[in-house]
């Protein structure tokens, strides 16, 4: 959920105990993990963070408005995405290949040329499902952060666990800042 830009590694949550003083960072792992690393990630404690998540969604509430027109643009462009009737025409021409081979074999001619065609067919159908199952999932996402906007009449005013799991993709750590990029694409930058 969260990663250090310089070396691309992700952050682990670590209870520290620095001079008898206890409490809860986040660590690069390469930081934690390598000996001798060259890695100059920042150690933020967890509070730090949290307040810079809830600062982050409180900013997109604060804003709903261009927030959710760019989010109807991002469904808009999620919709005319056209995808959904190309397994439908690679069906059609499967099944007519699936029947010209079916003559092919019993006429004992060769129909290896053909087989090839169903199965590099059989592949873009494949991939064409994938590719509807990611957008279906970026539209739901999409939706999900708009109904939220919609909803939520007033900022958070304490960090949210399972709020944050639900809007938020990933959070990137620089040396001063921070990125906060919600599950429905939009990015917020909060000083750290």
């Amino acid at each position: 959920m969260r990663g250090f830009k310089q070396c691309g590694d992700i952050y682990r949550r670590v209870h520290w105990n620095n001079r008898g003083y206890k409490s809860i960072v986040w660590r690069c792992v390469s930081r934690l993990e390598e000996k001798g690393s060259e890695c100059t990630a920042p150690t933020i404690n967890e509070e730090t963070l949290q307040t810079a998540v809830v600062k982050a969604i409180n900013e997109l509430l604060a804003n709903k408005k261009p927030f959710l027109s760019t989010l109807q643009k991002n469904i808009a462009t999620v919709l005319n995405e056209e995808n959904d009737n190309a397994t439908d025409n690679i069906d059609r021409k499967l099944e007519k290949l699936q029947q010209r081979l079916l003559i092919q074999a019993k006429s004992k001619n060769d129909y290896e040329d053909m087989a090839d065609e169903i199965y590099h067919l059989r592949e873009l159908k494949q991939n064409a499902l994938v590719e509807n199952a990611e957008r279906e999932g970026k539209r739901q996402r999409i939706a999900d952060m708009t109904d939220f906007l919609n909803e939520q009449s007033c900022e958070l005013e304490e960090y949210d666990e399972q709020l944050v799991r639900r809007l938020i993709e990933k959070v990137t750590i620089y040396e001063d800042k921070l990125t906060v990029e919600f599950k429905s694409g939009i990015e917020i930058g909060i000083e750290i």
